[in-house]
Parts: C-alpha cells; sequence; structure tokens
C-alpha cells in the first residue's frame, strides 16, 4: 500500500515539473509580448510627440513670416508717408513763396522802367541810389531762389520757355523766326518759371 502511494507521489510530481515546464515558456513569450508592445507604443508616442513639436515649430515660423511682413509693409508705408508729406510741406511753401514773388515781379519792372529813364535825365546821383535799391533789391530775392530767365534779341524763339505778344515783319533775314525784341522779362523760382517772358518775334 504504501508502495503503491510513493508510485503514485512520484508520478504527481513529474506532472508538475511537466506542467511547469511548458506553463514557463508560455510565460516568458507573455513577458516578451508586452516588451515588444510597450516599446512600440513609447517609440509611436515618441513620433507623435516629434511631429507636435515640428507641427508647432512650423506653426511658429509662419507666425514669425507673417510679423514681419506686416512689420515691413507698414515701415515702407510710414516711409511713403513721411516722403509725401515732406513733399506736400515743401510744396506749401514754394507755393506762399511763388505768390509773394510774383506779386514783387511788377516792383521789378518798375525799377527797371525808373532806371532807364533816370539814365535819360543824366541824373547821376539819383541813378546810382536806385540802382544801388535795385541791386539790393534783386541780391535779396535772388538769396530766395528767383532768377531773371536770359533771353535777348536775337535768340531763337522756343514756345516753351517764351511767350510771343506779337510777330512782326524781321528786320533782316537772320531774325527770321526769332525773338526781335524782349516786352518783360522772365522770371524763374527754383526750376519752375512763375511768370514767362514777352518777346516780339520776326516773320
Amino acid at each position: 500500500m504504501d508502495k503503491e502511494q510513493n508510485q503514485k507521489d512520484i508520478n504527481q510530481n513529474l506532472n508538475d515539473e511537466q506542467v511547469n515546464e511548458q506553463t514557463q515558456p508560455q510565460a516568458e513569450e507573455t513577458t516578451d509580448e508586452a516588451e515588444f508592445y510597450n516599446d512600440n507604443t513609447t517609440e509611436a508616442v515618441q513620433e507623435e510627440q516629434q511631429e507636435e513639436l515640428l507641427s508647432k515649430e512650423e506653426k511658429l515660423q509662419v507666425a514669425l513670416d507673417s510679423e514681419k511682413d506686416r512689420y515691413l509693409r507698414l515701415f515702407a508705408e510710414f516711409e511713403n508717408y513721411k516722403r509725401r508729406t515732406s513733399k506736400e510741406r515743401l510744396e506749401l511753401f514754394k507755393t506762399a513763396g511763388q505768390e509773394v514773388m510774383q506779386a514783387l515781379l511788377p516792383i521789378l519792372d518798375d525799377f527797371d522802367r525808373a532806371l532807364v529813364e533816370l539814365k535819360k535825365s543824366k541824373d547821376v546821383e539819383s541813378f546810382s541810389g536806385i540802382e544801388l535799391i535795385n541791386n539790393k533789391f534783386r541780391e535779396t530775392l535772388k538769396s530766395k531762389g528767383l532768377e531773371v530767365i536770359a533771353v535777348k534779341a536775337g535768340d531763337t524763339f522756343d514756345a516753351d520757355l517764351h511767350e510771343a505778344v506779337t510777330q512782326i515783319q524781321a528786320p533782316s533775314d537772320d531774325l527770321k523766326g526769332k525773338i526781335v525784341d524782349v516786352v518783360e522779362k522772365g522770371y524763374a523760382l527754383g526750376d519752375k518759371i512763375i511768370r514767362y517772358p514777352k518777346v516780339v518775334t520776326g516773320k
């Protein structure tokens, strides 16, 4: 009886060992699968995080580029505004100065006529005094940008620079189509003509 019992115990132990041997590889396989899954999951999460990080950097770069473009546009508009306002202010000063200069031109004409008459009278003292005032007056206006337009008899008539008040028979062939006489002086303020010289042309 004891012998049979011992044999049963031995057989049971052998069965348990076989079961343990079969179970252990399965457990090891399960552990390996779990580790492989965890590794893959970790890599996937890292890839997603990297993609999110790149996406954020790209978005920030796009936003930065947009702000740069906006800044450059605003800067360009401001520079254009400054140039435009400076030009308008300069034009305003020129226009105001032009009106004053145009108002003084008849006085210059009077000085010219007065000097012609005083020269005829041979009153040297009066002529010298008026001439001194005339020269000082003209120099002051010249310093403000007023210039006499140079024109004389014999010059070729130019419709862009001269105003023909009349046309007469040319005293000689070489004066045909040219200026015979200057009736009124012309003046320019800077680069702009504020009064065209009035001339008589020959035909």
